[in-house]
């Protein structure tokens, strides 16, 4: 499907055999986030998968809000140090959850894949599975050795900018659909969405448990708007953080799509780009 070790869901009956042999092969990440909730670092020392150290969305997978949106990338050095201080190895690999049904993990998936990690994976279902499928938790903070990952000198995965991105043959906005619409706006100044974008909302990528659907009902939702492997494809969505869900999705089905960082709020930064509603 690409050119990475291993596909980029984990189950969580898988991840807990993989620990139960050698619980330091591999590294597990806490990026739990959501817009407007209670701060992910007391929500990961209340309870989270043993050994798993926090990683905060704002913080360390993001820089401050601006011209580029309200989340854009973040400084590569300064995303290597947050990998580092995580106990991010090179050759160790990489787990990655929350309990937002993959939507912030996901961004921390393609930024390690971005940078040239080779072995990173989102736990499909979070920490909602996790507790579900009968795992252990761990409470309180977690100190781990630090990491040796280094950024590498080529980005791995694909981006678009504003200058490229009505260029897309199949630009996949990942919004809810009242949101894509216009219907509504309740976070960015301007409602709409990009001229030419389809909506393909990342509640479209997960079954009635949260998860992941199989490969082949993926592929069908992305075929019904056009994304498939012989199109150039790319997605974005309100700050560049749920896009990289519907990206996951895609390479699923072996779809290699781009990333459009700075999304909605990066787009109406300038009001002489055009907007479309409905």
């Amino acid at each position: 499907m690409d050119d990475f070790s291993r596909g980029p869901l984990v189950s969580p009956d898988e991840l807990a055999a993989e620990r139960a042999s050698d619980p330091e092969q591999v590294t597990v990440l806490d990026v739990r986030y959501l817009q407007g909730g209670p701060p992910g670092r007391g929500l990961h020392e209340a309870g989270h998968v043993p050994g798993a150290v926090y990683v905060d969305l704002d913080v360390d997978l993001a820089d401050p809000p601006g011209a580029g949106g309200r989340h854009p990338l973040p400084d590569p050095a300064r995303f290597e140090a947050a990998m580092r201080r995580a106990g991010v190895r090179g050759d160790r690999p990489v787990v990655v959850y929350d309990d937002w049904q993959g939507r912030a993990a996901a961004r921390a998936w393609w930024l390690l894949r971005h940078h040239g990690h080779r072995d990173v994976r989102v736990l499909d279902g979070g920490w909602t599975a996790w507790l579900e499928d009968g795992h252990p938790a761990e409470t309180g903070p977690v100190d781990v050795a630090p990491g040796d990952f280094t950024v590498a000198a080529v980005p791995q995965t694909p981006v678009v900018g504003p200058d490229q991105v009505l260029d897309v043959e199949v630009l996949v906005d990942a919004r809810a659909p009242e949101r894509f619409r216009g219907d509504t706006e309740p976070v960015d100044p301007v409602a709409g969405h990009i001229p030419g974008a389809v909506n393909v909302p990342t509640t479209a990528n997960l079954d009635d448990r949260g998860r992941f659907l199989p490969p082949p009902l993926l592929r069908e939702a992305y075929a019904r708007v056009g994304a498939d492997t012989a199109a150039s494809v790319a997605a974005y969505c309100g700050s560049g953080v749920t896009a990289a869900h519907d990206l996951l999705a895609m390479e699923l089905v072996g779809i290699r799509a781009a990333l459009y960082p700075g999304s909605w709020s990066g787009w109406i930064t300038d009001p002489d780009r055009p907007v479309a509603t409905g």
